[in-house]
């Protein structure tokens, strides 16, 4: 949800203020090898810091297998998404640096503007825009904002424009027809100022716990709100155990990272399908019924 956003109807700027955030303090365990350690337990995860695509960097556990994934799918795309180099620090929108203890392994590269506006939900919806946007799927790059008008990139590349105003949002002509990338972005960043977890969690499709698959969310919408993406899956071949790996934004607006286990430090930053309770990462806690999928 956004700082920033200035939708003057107030029961949505109570909603926006708050965002993805609860106040939780910070703790680490960071690796310093090619094959990370925590104090007492040698690390199992091989980390490959010369590489820049998430799968390459990252090997599943040992015994485990990558769960296979359509070529051209979502999940491909999440799975090869591009990392910065490895130990760099994510970045703020006012160019502050996030320190990276207890909270993340990876930065993802992504360009988030000089906006407060790519928070947590923001994340989430460019990664699915992007890859819609790569194969042309245009017509599939749909947002509702939070007062419940539906933001249509089809439209936006037509030239149509966004008006927002107390008595809700339209559409008005102002362009040519473009789908280029600088217009793209520019739509995304209406996007990202009046959509957010509360909208984003309306529109997405819940799926059992068991049934993850890559590219599902786990969110939570509302004063505060947050999501998280899956990004990542593997499998053991023998007994069917599961691990995922699971990224985020946060606020005020950063680029996206790839969040640690501090739970089991010698997975991290692979995270067992089967935990118990509630699904606690750094900076937040998901219930076990919050996992939906686009």
């Amino acid at each position: 949800m956004k700082l920033s956003k200035r939708i003057t109807i107030l029961s949505l700027i109570i909603l926006t203020l708050v965002g993805c955030s609860n106040g939780e303090s910070k703790k680490t365990v960071e690796g310093s090898n090619k094959i990370q350690s925590s104090k007492k337990e040698e690390q199992a995860i091989v980390v490959h810091k010369d590489e820049n695509i998430l799968k390459d960097r990252y090997e599943p556990p040992k015994g485990f297998k990558r769960v296979e994934v359509e070529k051209g799918s979502f999940e491909s795309f999440l799975r090869n998404t591009k990392l910065k180099n490895y130990g760099e620090k994510v970045k703020y929108y006012d160019g502050r640096t996030k320190e990276s203890k207890g909270i993340y392994d990876s930065v993802f590269d992504v360009d988030i503007g000089d906006r407060d506006l790519h928070q947590c939900a923001d994340a989430i919806m460019l990664m699915r825009a992007e890859y819609l946007y790569k194969n042309k799927r245009y017509d599939e790059i749909s947002f509702d904002f939070v007062d419940g008008f539906k933001a249509k990139y089809s439209k936006w590349a037509e030239g149509y424009r966004i008006s927002v105003k107390d008595s809700g949002s339209s559409w008005y002509k102002a362009s040519e027809y473009s789908t280029s990338y600088e217009s793209f972005r520019k739509f995304m960043d209406i996007v990202f100022a009046y959509s957010g977890t509360l909208s984003l969690e309306k529109e997405l499709k819940p799926v059992q716990l068991d049934d993850m698959k890559i590219g599902d969310v786990f969110i939570v919408g509302g004063s505060p709100g947050h999501a998280s993406i899956i990004m990542d899956m593997a499998e053991n071949e023998k007994t069917g155990e599961k691990v995922f790996m699971i990224a985020q934004s946060y606020m005020p607006a950063q680029q996206t990272q790839l969040l640690i286990n501090r739970k089991q430090p010698n997975l991290s930053p692979w995270y067992n399908l089967n935990f118990e309770g509630d699904l606690t990462i750094p900076q937040w806690t998901f219930k076990r019924d919050q996992l939906k999928r686009f």
